[in-house]
């Protein structure tokens, strides 16, 4: 079974090579990985600090590099710090990276207005 983080950094390295619909489809998928990484991130994030007071997860997210402040909720606070987490992974910059490479292509998951 192929892990989150193999999955998208073989996309990764497949998008290199593709054009067009192939690449959307590409990034279709790495985009549902990441999101689904995310989230598994997030989870891990919550169980960590479910004993934290919100103050001080406002303050951990603050620290992580993270902009937040004490009008932010407890779940938006854990959100920075999943994200911070996770964008510091194998597989989230593996599809950063297929991202950027695509929409230098003029390839985007975003439609043009």
């Amino acid at each position: 079974m192929t892990t989150t983080t193999q999955r998208l950094l073989d996309l990764a390295a497949a998008s290199r090579a593709a054009h067009g619909e192939a690449l959307v489809l590409l990034l279709r998928e790495g985009n549902d990985l990441y999101q689904q990484g995310l989230q598994e991130t997030r989870q891990t994030v919550a169980a960590r600090f479910s004993a934290l007071p919100t103050r001080e997860l406002v303050a951990a997210a603050e620290m992580a590099g993270m902009p937040c402040d004490a009008a932010q909720d407890r779940s938006e606070a854990l959100l920075l710090l999943a994200l911070v987490e996770w964008e510091m992974t194998a597989a989230a910059m593996a599809y950063s990276e297929m991202a950027e490479d695509a929409a230098r292509r003029g390839v985007s998951l975003i439609p043009e207005e």
